[in-house]
């Protein structure tokens, strides 16, 4: 249900509106290879902060076990910026470049708390199905909503509203109580983990701790190589997975194609991912998780190649149905082997690395997009650009011994080494 529900800021605001709605009424009066920079810079800036924050909060939720807690304050962050998009006027890019700053750290802030979740909820034998239902069921649900902003946006008179912008604008408050509705079975049934550890800890207490673990995470990382090198693919990959759902509305509207068909295929994607992530997980099954990434991966390539040349709308729209096919499964599979490789009780703390390093990595993305887009006045090179991280990350994820990692998951570290005294019975209790 948590993918359900923000599911619907990643297709509508991400994706979609706030796209179009930036590069036309935030700012307006801006260049538009300019105003699609800005936004690459501010998607940039969202990911450091997050980077920054996420390991620190990992470590906490780990030791404190208020993995549900720290997601529902972060959640709400995120919520309570996405409406304020409605508050926006012409001109007021940086008013809605902060806004897009706090969005995606309740956003990308709550995602690692929640992906931190799966291995104490599920079975390793499970995950690749679980992982892989939790994105189809973000897929109806984002598509779901998005299909009715699209009415809202492309018709508003159906609704009573004046004009497109007032669709675009209740189209962000629709988000935002989107999201609150459907976030509220996790945040009100699913349950904090048991503490780990024993010392009754403050506030202050818990950031010293933090800080412990993650000096901890960086040093210890050596002893999971497998995992390391998973993650070092990840870096590259995620950056180039994306930067494409981030620009691609916008590198669209640059390029001349209308803002019905932008929308219009966006939610084809949506309804393809559907059907399409749930294939996946299944192929995972019997294929290999690596393989059938691998494949995923290869596809991406042909996208961003594709999407060089693209002219049309047909050819927005041929590319959000391959997108479609591999986006989810890609991403499910993902979540789904970095928690397998992961030894079961610092999950939050090593989701929290993940986080930090790949949001780190994210910057490089939509920052070289935007910077070669404004260098060259063209965002054709801009995404061209893109082939180089998916390459790197299929290399590297050639060279990831899956069995392997799942054996060095197995192998704890002592907790001592952290200068804390720790109660790993009960959250290992937790995950049984």
């Amino acid at each position: 249900m948590y993918d359900w529900a923000n599911s619907a800021y990643a297709t509508t605001v991400l994706a979609a509106v706030l796209p179009i709605f930036y590069s036309s009424v935030a700012a307006d009066g801006l260049p538009k290879n300019t105003a699609a920079s800005y936004l690459a810079y501010t998607h940039a800036i969202g990911m450091a902060l997050v980077a920054l924050l996420s390991p620190l909060l990992g470590a906490v939720s780990d030791l404190s076990g208020k993995k549900t807690s720290l997601l529902t304050c972060f959640s709400l962050l995120g919520m309570a910026a996405t409406a304020g998009f409605a508050l926006v006027e012409r001109g007021d890019w940086l008013i809605a470049s902060t806004l897009l700053v706090l969005s995606t750290i309740g956003f990308a802030g709550s995602n690692s708390f929640y992906d931190s979740m799966l291995p104490d909820l599920v079975p390793s034998e499970k995950r690749d199905e679980i992982s892989a239902k939790g994105y189809a069921a973000g897929y109806v649900g984002g598509g779901l909503l998005l299909a009715v902003n699209l009415v809202m946006i492309q018709m508003p008179s159906v609704l009573g509203l004046s004009d497109s912008l007032a669709g675009t604008r209740l189209a962000f408050i629709s988000v935002g109580l989107w999201w609150l509705v459907f976030a509220l079975p996790i945040m009100r049934r699913v349950p904090n983990l048991p503490r780990q550890s024993k010392e009754n800890l403050n506030a202050a207490g818990y950031m010293r701790a933090g800080v412990q673990r993650i000096a901890g995470t960086y040093r210890d990382i050596r002893r999971y190589p497998q995992l390391f090198k998973l993650i070092a693919a990840f870096w590259f990959y995620n950056d180039g997975i994306n930067t494409i759902i981030l620009m691609a509305t916008i590198y669209g509207a640059t390029i001349g194609i209308g803002t019905s068909d932008l929308i219009l295929a966006l939610l084809i994607t949506q309804f393809v991912g559907f059907p399409s992530t749930l294939l996946l997980g299944k192929a995972a099954g019997r294929l290999g998780a690596k393989r059938t990434l691998i494949i995923s991966l290869l596809v991406y390539v042909l996208i961003v190649a594709l999407g060089f040349g693209m002219t049309k709308a047909v050819h927005f729209y041929a590319l959000a149905i391959l997108v479609g096919l591999v986006q989810g499964g890609s991403q499910s599979i993902s979540r789904a082997m970095l928690s397998d490789l992961m030894p079961a009780h610092r999950t939050g703390e090593l989701f929290g690395f993940v986080n930090i390093t790949s949001k780190f990595s994210s910057i490089f993305g939509p920052f070289v997009f935007g910077l070669v887009g404004q260098l060259t006045g063209s965002q054709r090179l801009g995404i061209l650009s893109l082939i180089l991280f998916f390459g790197l990350g299929i290399a590297i994820l050639l060279k990831v011994n899956v069995e392997q990692g799942k054996k060095d998951s197995l192998v704890k570290t002592e907790p001592g080494s952290y200068g804390l005294k720790s109660d790993t019975d009960g959250a290992e209790g937790f995950v049984s």
